[in-house]
């Protein structure tokens, strides 16, 4: 069972809240999670995008921030990232990142016990932009996803609003199941109807018949979930995407009336096409994924240099393609969802970065008997569909010596200025207030 949370309220342990700091509760800027692991190279350029936001956009925040106003950035930091604060190389360029007064970072109190881990060094340097304290939840333990929900929220209570979560990820193998039912509750008592999307190796969340012996039932989880926001009169949705269902062993039929039927998933979900589920993604509501951000458009700012095909106003989704092509599903899973989108009438801009860039380079052959796809033709196909582009990241070409081949001329290719631009400048034709980034 997935343990309900309570609403804020101060610790009382004589720590600063992200309450007690001054704060708001239900807004922020700019929002990152980051429960996997922080890497040199991936917290290297979050430092040069955020320099570029601050001086481009924010200037005035540089030298301090103004008294009582939100930060313009927040990190939510649980899991495998909490390392990169201890780690001496990391903690260099967190220590770049916090000199700039605009942003903070919140730091999961349970998981920081767990992995035996302190931050104190950082806690030493910026006592109130690092904050290790969590409100507290329905059992009596610090709530760090209390904290993440109510910073998810785009409307002021008692407005109605809604988040998501993207699961990508096989439970019990992978904590970020577990990560997103604990959001997803949170949610709940935040009084937020919630959206759980199951991909790729994520639709296994709904199996039935789901007994663990030592881990937390996340199919009983998902179930609780459903039962909690009945009672509560929240809507609650959790939508499986059918090609990886199927491609996984689980049966399906129509009942005759339209009616998508499973034995093999729990109730709650529901086995659907990738359509329907990013139908979900053109409206306005945060959707965080175990490595995720929701960035807020500055009104007024500079348009960026690309544009939406038709006029919108769906949410724009940055989907950040970290991994090698392959060896796992990753890779066509995020350019098959990038696809949806744009289709779907979604400004989609895939970037490929990190080790993401090995699905770019040299020139890929497949073997007459080798089933898998190419991915290099599949990008080549699919480039000029509309609200869809391509994007390579030069700077992680140039640590690993490499250069994109010359065939794919529709990635274009950037630096950091258009990176940020990408993430911070509003793009034309998009009526939005904020955009998703998703890392695959």
């Amino acid at each position: 069972m997935v343990p309900p949370c309570r609403p804020f309220k101060k610790t009382g342990i004589g720590k600063k809240t992200i309450h007690q700091s001054g704060c708001r509760a239900a807004m922020t800027a700019n929002i990152f999670l980051l429960s996997t692991p922080v890497t040199l190279e991936r917290l290297s350029w979050i430092e040069e995008c955020l320099k570029f936001f601050f001086v481009q956009l924010y200037p005035e925040t540089l030298m301090h921030q103004p008294k009582g106003e939100s930060p313009a950035f927040t990190f939510l930091v649980t899991g495998d990232a909490l390392y990169s604060l201890d780690n001496p190389e990391t903690q260099q360029v967190w220590t770049i990142i916090l000199s700039l007064a605009a942003v903070r970072i919140i730091c999961d109190r349970q998981e920081l016990e767990l992995r035996g881990i302190s931050a104190g060094q950082l806690k030493m340097k910026f006592p109130d932009q690092v904050i290790t304290t969590n409100s507290i939840g329905a059992d009596g333990q610090p709530s760090f996803w209390n904290d993440v929900a109510a910073l998810s929220r785009l409307t002021k209570p008692p407005l109605p609003g809604s988040v998501g979560w993207l699961q990508c990820e096989s439970p019990y193998m992978h904590r970020s199941a577990w990560h997103g039912l604990l959001f997803l509750s949170a949610a709940l008592t935040n009084r937020l109807a919630i959206d759980l999307y199951a991909y790729l190796d994520g639709i296994h969340i709904g199996h039935t018949g789901q007994a663990p012996t030592e881990a937390e039932n996340i199919g009983a989880g998902i179930q609780d979930l459903g039962e909690r926001a009945a009672r509560h009169s929240l809507p609650c949705q959790v939508i499986a995407c059918n090609r990886n269902a199927t491609a996984r062993g689980y049966s399906t039929w129509d009942d005759g009336q339209g009616v998508v039927i499973s034995t093999c998933a729990i109730k709650p979900v529901k086995i659907r096409d990738l359509n329907l589920m990013i139908d979900r993604f053109r409206q306005n509501h945060v959707i965080l994924s175990a490595t995720a951000g929701s960035l807020q458009f500055r009104k007024g700012s500079a348009p960026s240099f690309d544009r939406a095909e038709k006029s919108s106003t769906a949410p724009p989704v940055t989907v950040l393609i970290t991994k090698s092509p392959y060896s796992t599903e990753t890779v066509y899973g995020a350019i098959s969802f990038a696809v949806a989108c744009a289709h779907a009438g979604i400004l989609t801009r895939v970037i490929f970065m990190e080790d993401g860039i090995y699905a770019l380079t040299g020139t890929h052959r497949t073997p007459a008997n080798f089933s898998p796809y190419n991915l290099q033709d599949v990008i080549n196909t699919v480039a000029g569909s509309e609200n869809l582009h391509f994007f390579a990241f030069t700077p992680s070409f140039q640590k690993r010596g490499i250069s994109k081949d010359k065939s794919l001329n529709a990635v274009l290719e950037l630096g950091y200025p258009g990176l940020g631009k990408i993430f911070f400048y509003p793009p034309g034709n998009v009526q939005a207030d904020h955009q998703r980034v998703l890392f695959f």
